[in-house]
């Protein structure tokens, strides 16, 4: 059994959270993940939904496990005040925020008994956040699949520890197995936050193309580009970036920005369409530099266990190779 710093504060098993992927991480994931030892991140993307499905999924998770759970927000799209509230009214266990200040919303979830958590980029994002109180934050790489900043994950987990001591870490981007995870700990993190390798699970909701997309995709498969987000008007900052793989859309459209806004309404028009006919030629499909090990679509109570034992038994060779 591994403990950590973040297993110890949150009272689960193991140190492994699911990224909250936009609306598809829905309490199916996330219940899941809680039940099987983790702890269970429902996501709220860059579309708000009406504040009754969040008590939906809320109250959904509950019904699936007892265990703890939280909802991670993008904290950069407008309107999500109200959704906070309900979080902080159903009094979940965890609220997240990342891409944007957290500050509007430490105080009222922290009043509540409501732990606090920020996904950072930076170091200097990582030290306002503990300067406001967060609880736990997410060092987030730039081998991560969807939505990144720009620095390696192997160099900005363990800065931000360095940074924030007495706060636990989380390393996030390019981790899909127990090698990614014991390299976490070993760059001094508590835990892992895991996307891509959840994506290509059962209870993931998204659809089941892009779900075998993950299982196919390679290393050198995948691209950062902001043709998606400009063609949608996704609420990112721009220096944010947006890993997928890559595709005739990417090919044709990143780094080819000015142009690309001269035809945005009707890109728009394909994307969607795209994503109606399961067209991997358009559509965007999120996936971490470190997707390539994925090979199979399982439940995530097998990728879990899987993910555990393997980073056990990691850990107990070095060890034995230290001794030795």
């Amino acid at each position: 059994m591994i403990r950590t710093a973040v297993t110890d504060f949150l009272q689960i098993k193991y140190p492994i959270f699911n990224a909250p992927m936009s609306t598809s991480a829905t309490a199916e994931l996330a219940g899941a993940v809680s039940g099987s030892g983790g702890f269970g991140m429902l996501g709220m993307g860059s579309t708000v939904p009406d504040p009754e499905w969040l008590e939906f999924q809320i109250k959904r998770v509950r019904e699936i496990t007892d265990k703890p759970f939280g909802v991670g927000f993008i904290t950069s799209v407008e309107g999500i005040g109200e959704l906070v509230e309900v979080a902080i009214r159903n009094k979940v266990d965890l609220i997240g925020h990342s891409f944007s200040d957290p500050s509007p919303f430490v105080a009222d979830a922290k009043n509540a008994g409501i732990k606090v958590l920020a996904q950072v980029q930076t170091v200097e994002q990582a030290i306002h956040a503990s300067e406001i109180g967060v609880d736990l934050l997410v060092a987030q790489g730039t081998d991560g699949g969807g939505h990144i900043g720009h620095i390696g994950t192997i160099s900005i987990a363990p800065a931000v520890v360095d940074a924030c001591p007495g706060i636990p870490v989380l390393a996030a981007g390019g981790i899909v197995d127990g090698r990614g995870v014991a390299a976490a700990l070993v760059l001094g993190a508590s835990g892992v936050w895991v996307g891509s390798r959840f994506v290509a699970s059962n209870e993931w909701f998204g659809p089941a193309w892009a779900k075998q997309a993950l299982t196919e995709v390679g290393t050198d498969d995948t691209i950062i580009t902001k043709s998606y987000d400009l063609a949608t008007d996704a609420p990112f900052p721009f220096h944010v970036g947006h890993r997928v793989i890559r595709n005739k859309f990417t090919d044709r459209w990143h780094q080819n920005y000015e142009k690309l806004l001269e035809h945005k309404e009707e890109l728009k028009t394909d994307i969607a369409l795209a994503h109606k006919n399961a067209d991997l030629t358009v559509a965007p499909v999120n996936a971490g530099s470190g997707s390539g090990p994925i090979k199979s679509i399982d439940k995530v109570s097998e990728i879990i266990c899987n993910m555990m034992d393997e980073t056990e038994s990691i850990l107990k060779t070095l060890g034995e190779g230290l001794q030795n």
